[in-house]
């Protein structure tokens, strides 16, 4: 599982996340979601180690992660950015074999087994045909999925991703999320995704962590947090949440 307590994190004299705390149990995947500049993406980087922090741990099974050097971190989560950082110029097979790194020897050779691993990966999330060809080439439905592909090569029990829809149409948002979920259950791994989109969390979340200002200001289920209540006052815009026509989850719509 993944454990984070008390983090906090301070840009100069502003604290932008304040004693965050909050678990993600092994095949559960749990959303983050929040208004713009809630500290989502901060979160994020902050458990994946990225930048530092003022205060507080990230754990799993008694391993404090922020105490790890980077490569040793690299071993327990794989992250999932937005397809805006991936390097144009290189192929999909490049790029997911860069999950391999923690796990390279000093001469920085890959072994037939990384390799499969890699191939795994890509079958994994129906990419394998795009082995070959450059990530500029790529639309951005295709470039999310290679980089989750580069995640799960990885061999982590955690997987964070930031914002992994934001760019993508509804099609694309759909079927990465349902691959997402999927791979949740199927490898029991931890997931913490950050989504702007709260009917993508209802959906596809067991467990919804609002963050306002730097803050958990509700956590539990999607019918817990997603309420009429919670989410106007978070959002600061009347909204009406009622059932879903499809799925046993809360519907959000915006309010007159």
């Amino acid at each position: 599982m993944l454990k984070i307590v008390n983090l906090s994190v301070s840009y100069g004299s502003r604290r932008v996340l304040q004693d965050v705390s909050l678990n993600v149990q092994s095949g559960e995947v749990a959303a983050l979601i929040g208004p713009n500049g809630a500290g989502k993406s901060t979160l994020v980087r902050a458990v994946s180690g990225v930048i530092p922090v003022a205060g507080g741990t990230v754990r799993t099974n008694g391993t404090d992660l922020l105490a790890l050097p980077a490569m040793q971190r690299a071993r327990h989560l794989a992250v999932v950015p937005q397809a805006v950082f991936l390097p144009p110029a290189f192929s999909v097979w490049e790029t997911v074999l860069l999950g391999r790194t923690p796990y390279l020897n000093f001469l920085g050779q890959t072994s037939a087994a990384d390799e499969d691993i890699a191939r795994r990966a890509l079958v994994r999330v129906d990419a394998l045909d795009l082995a070959e060809r450059r990530v500029g080439e790529l639309s951005g439905g295709e470039q999310q999925r290679v980089l989750l592909a580069r995640a799960l090569a990885q061999s982590t029990p955690i997987l964070l991703l930031d914002e992994p829809t934001s760019n993508l149409d509804l099609h694309y948002q759909v079927s990465f999320m349902d691959m997402v979920h999927s791979l949740a259950k199927q490898d029991n791994l931890a997931v913490l995704v950050a989504l702007h989109d709260l009917n993508l969390a209802a959906r596809y979340a067991d467990r919804v962590a609002l963050l306002v200002n730097g803050e958990i200001k509700a956590a539990g289920s999607p019918r817990q947090v997603l309420t009429q209540e919670i989410i106007s006052e978070a959002y600061h815009l009347p909204v009406e949440v009622v059932p879903h026509p499809f799925a046993d989850v809360p519907l959000v719509l915006p309010g007159r």
